[in-house]
């Protein structure tokens, strides 16, 4: 059984805002990060990166995560705007 992270809360910029969507589908549908790697192109550690929004990917990239993912790009968006909205609401509370 692969070993899957859980969501990041609170994301706090852009890259982590992609990246927590990015975790929060792949614990969605029970993938690793070397499975999302592997069916992406995609090394896992550059997975690992995206996720913890080190890296801000390109938009070549974004489309083979979703490849690897099954799931359409407007999900991914969706699920991003989601990450940053509660950001700015933990922010205005802090």
């Amino acid at each position: 059984m692969p070993r899957i992270s859980k969501p990041i809360e609170g994301s706090r910029s852009p890259s982590h805002a992609l990246g927590a969507a990015v975790r929060e589908l792949r614990y969605r549908h029970v993938i690793s990060q070397e499975d999302l790697g592997f069916r992406a192109g995609l090394h896992r550690n550059y997975i690992g990166a995206i996720e913890r929004g080190e890296i801000n990917p390109t938009f070549r990239t974004l489309l083979r995560l979703v490849d690897g993912l099954g799931v359409p790009l407007p999900e991914v968006i969706e699920r991003y705007e989601a990450h940053v909205a509660s950001s700015a609401t933990a922010s205005e509370v802090a």
